[in-house]
């Protein structure tokens, strides 16, 4: 019973800190503007049955995608033997499930074959990252934490591996002992070829059991409890990320209503505007005034650089990086949150996303081609931050290149970009 009651604990307050942590990004992500994206949910299941189930855009590159299926099957299904682990960690049970006979052979062998090619991808994810070097895990916005988050998760992913293994190649051999409550239950394919490895003494064999077991499911608890702080959050934040993803054409500038309005009434002087809400703040210069998608998009980003490696921007040279764009945004977003938590909802720091973590140089630097969010494996979309961070500092404070304001007085003037009247735009088309 002691032991019952400690494993109790321990699973108790594991659950409530992840609880207590969800709650908070929950309402940090509340802290945006509100949108409607319930709309065609047929059409959104199948998008997230596609990209956030079927990793269809992960195998894009299929060095990459392959292993990264092989570490997201194993880490999702293995888990399932997680529930069992609990069972006999609250009921003081050995593999409660052994009733299934056959079928649970087949479970735990493919649990076994599934760590196997856990163990496998996360190899191959850390040879690209600490021998070959690849561009796009480096940048600007990549410093020693982001770095070091990457290498703990894989880190962790190896020893929870290494220790379901060791449990059960001791295990197997227990069983063939027939020593204590061990019944023959299971199928070990790959752990059996670990059992030359471990002492014969039924004892120590026991103690090792034991010990994997604990190590195993605290590790789980404790990675459980990791999540929140880590980009590796979109392991549960890429289902909902892509139910809610936008499904209209990528990159179509939405018109805010209370302008549009505006013009219509100034276009057509019957035209009565409909009763609206304040209009607020025109675009967006701080995360309160992005909408709650746009929130969850920063707390999803993986961090992979998908979207800095294909941006023309950054690959020639400018400073505009759509991963440092989600970044900034979700570091932004914890320091509000955590100064509102502390000193009242009302409370204003002084500081912004726009300037204090991007700058105007980002902004102006894309080229609003799309392919940041196209590359996204989660349906992120940096294009439309950036897009509302240019809104605001063209609508509220007329602060644009000197570029664009020569482009808008033509706009004005002559009805098109360009700089020659209406009467002479077909100037060029005439023969002599």
């Amino acid at each position: 019973m002691i032991t019952q009651i400690i494993f109790f604990l321990i699973f108790a307050i594991a659950v409530v800190l992840f609880t207590i942590q969800v709650k908070k990004i929950s309402q940090n992500i509340k802290l945006g503007r509100d949108i409607n994206r319930s709309d065609h949910p047929t059409e959104r299941w199948k998008v997230m049955a596609k990209v956030a189930l079927g990793q269809t855009k992960m195998v894009r590159r299929p060095i990459a995608g392959i292993m990264h299926i092989f570490v997201y099957l194993g880490f999702i299904i293995i888990n399932i033997e997680v529930l069992e682990i609990i069972i006999d960690g609250l009921f003081g049970t050995h593999r409660i499930f052994s009733f299934l006979g056959g079928f649970y052979n087949f479970l735990i062998g493919a649990f076994e074959i599934l760590a196997l090619l856990v163990l496998i991808g996360v190899i191959v994810f850390m040879a690209r990252r600490l021998i070959l070097r690849l561009k796009r895990f480096s940048g600007v916005e990549m410093t020693a934490w982001p770095k070091a988050d990457a290498l703990y998760i894989l880190i962790i992913e190896v020893l929870l591996m290494t220790a379901f293994l060791t449990m059960n190649a001791a295990d197997y051999k227990l069983q063939l002992a027939g020593f204590g409550h061990y019944i023959h239950a299971g199928s070990f394919p790959v752990s059996h070829f670990l059992t030359g490895l471990l002492p014969n003494q039924p004892e120590k064999l026991e103690l090792i059991e034991r010990a994997c077991w604990w190590f195993h499911i605290i590790g789980i608890l404790a990675f459980l409890n990791y999540l929140p702080y880590s980009k590796h959050f979109h392991i549960i934040l890429a289902f909902p990320n892509t139910w809610y993803s936008n499904l209209n054409n990528k990159g179509k500038f939405t018109n805010m209503s209370s302008v549009t309005n505006e013009v219509k009434a100034m276009l057509d002087p019957s035209f009565t505007p409909p009763a609206a809400d304040a209009v607020g703040r025109f675009g967006a210069k701080d995360v309160q005034d992005l909408n709650w998608v746009q929130l969850m998009n920063a707390y999803t980003c993986t961090e992979c650089g998908r979207c800095t490696s294909v941006c023309p921007a950054n690959q020639t040279g400018k400073l505009l990086s759509p991963r440092k764009i989600m970044m900034d945004t979700r570091d932004r977003l914890e320091e509000v949150g955590k100064n509102k938590a502390k000193n009242g909802k009302d409370y204003e720091d002084g500081k912004s996303l726009l300037d204090d973590y991007i700058s105007r140089e980002e902004i102006w630097a894309c080229t609003t081609c799309n392919a940041c969010t196209d590359a996204c494996p989660v349906n992120i979309d940096p294009l439309s931050i950036i897009l509302d961070l240019r809104r605001y500092a063209v609508m509220e404070e007329s602060n644009v290149t000197g570029s664009l304001n020569a482009m808008f007085s033509n706009v004005e003037n002559n009805g098109a970009p360009w700089k020659y009247s209406p009467t002479d735009r077909l100037n060029w088309a005439k023969t002599e």
